[in-house]
């Protein structure tokens, strides 16, 4: 599986009446990542009169998907942004936005627009890199295979990340999971069915 990611940690300001708001959106691979990341958007922004966050680990049906208010009343920060960000295809994301209240009140539509604006308006500018879901297997070998097997795993886009040599040769191998089926393929044709791949 391969799916969008932020390419770095990412900031854009926005005023609305007088309310300063800066949404910062980065990468986040677990929900400890993307808490850890809130944590430290609101230690740089510690005069913020709120915090509002929303994040998405994960990709497709796997997805875990959080969001917090941050203080704003209920409702008009959190979910907005988590609706901007199930529209924006990206995985492993968090985005925080700070807000500075300008001391007029926006109202409960204002403020829904305000927040979900805010995180927009950083999406426009992200720079977006590829996340690409791989897997480990062995795959056990006799040396009259060794060299060919080699170059067949390099020809599928696959690592060779452990070796251990014996009776006959045990290799780790790593492969993107669109890789796997064409090389499981290649490798049953080179060796006659004889060699098939494990899970490590």
């Amino acid at each position: 599986m391969r799916y969008p990611i932020p390419a770095q940690e990412t900031a854009v300001e926005t005023v609305v009446v007088n309310s300063r708001f800066i949404c910062t959106i980065g990468e986040a691979r677990s929900v400890d990542d993307a808490m850890a990341f809130v944590r430290r958007v609101k230690e740089r922004y510690a005069t913020a009169s709120s915090h509002a966050y929303a994040f998405r680990v994960g990709y497709g049906p796997s997805v875990i998907d959080g969001c917090n208010d941050g203080g704003e009343p209920s409702g008009t920060a959190g979910k907005p942004m988590l609706a901007v960000l199930q529209g924006s295809g990206l995985g492993d994301v968090v985005a925080v936005v700070s807000r500075w209240f300008g001391g007029t009140k926006l109202g409960t539509g204002g403020l829904v627009r305000a927040f979900s604006g805010a995180l927009k308006a950083v999406l426009d500018v992200l720079p977006r890199s590829e996340r690409v879901e791989r897997k480990t297997f062995l795959l056990e070998t006799p040396y009259s295979l060794y060299e060919r097997v080699r170059l067949l795993v390099a020809a599928h886009h696959g690592a060779i990340v452990g070796e251990a040599f014996g009776a006959s040769v045990l290799l780790t191998l790593v492969f993107a999971v669109d890789d796997i089926a064409p090389f499981q393929a290649a490798l049953r044709e080179l060796s006659a069915g004889r060699l098939e791949m494990m899970p490590a």
